[in-house]
């Protein structure tokens, strides 16, 4: 693992993905994806669904369960989820660990933050929302949805970067995903993958991140 890299220079911006990075909601959400899917009559696995759409926007994983079960299970494994991820959130959701302290030292050193998730901006603000974390990203949230391609096209990272008028070079971006690691690097930015989640540690440093474990990791290296 790459964890004991340090960086050179200070990035002028923070680019964090959502689930996973900042909301455990991976956790809740594979779950219950695979458990749908397998009762509309595509059996999945947990594993199956990290591997298959973790990192990836709703909308490109609606299309392939279209294709492969058809439009009305489609709209029935959408509605499904929704619902059951709502009350799950609702429920049991937390910050990922060690994230707010991250965030208070990057706000204390200057260093500017946004979010650049797949996920829609209803789900972002509901996420963040519960976990308390909402009121530190008012104005700068992005979403897959405001973009032509998501991750791993670099879309979504250069849009983020471009609203806040910082180059790709100065920006850094936080994933837990290998799609997400695509992206950022498609995009010119440094990215640390966070291995303490679900996606594959090693799968992400084949794809270019420098490896940590642990949010707190990350204060010393970016400030």
């Amino acid at each position: 693992m790459q964890s004991d890299r340090q960086l050179d220079w200070r990035p002028d911006l923070v680019v964090l993905d959502c689930d996973g990075v900042l909301v455990d909601t991976e956790r809740l959400t594979v779950a219950v994806e695979a458990r749908v899917l397998t009762e509309l009559g595509w059996p999945h696995t947990t594993a199956d669904v990290v591997e298959r759409w973790m990192g990836r926007s709703s909308a490109s994983q609606l299309a392939e369960v279209e294709s492969r079960l058809g439009a009305e299970a489609a709209v029935r494994f959408d509605e499904l989820l929704t619902a059951e991820l709502h009350e799950s959130f609702r429920r049991d959701l937390t910050a990922v660990d060690g994230v707010e302290q991250l965030l208070d030292a990057l706000e204390a050193a200057g260093v500017a933050t946004c979010v650049a998730s797949s996920g829609t901006h209803e789900r972002i603000r509901l996420t963040l929302g519960l976990t308390g974390l909402l009121p530190r990203f008012e104005g700068r949230i992005s979403s897959a949805t405001d973009v032509r391609e998501g991750k791993p096209a670099p879309d979504l990272f250069l849009q983020a970067a471009a609203g806040l008028g910082v180059p790709p070079a100065r920006c850094i971006v936080v994933e837990d995903s290998v799609p997400g690691v695509q992206a950022a690097v498609a995009a010119g930015m440094t990215v640390f993958g966070y291995a303490g989640g679900l996606g594959s540690a090693a799968a992400m440093a084949a794809a270019g991140a420098l490896l940590f474990e642990h949010m707190t990791d990350l204060v010393d290296r970016l400030t």
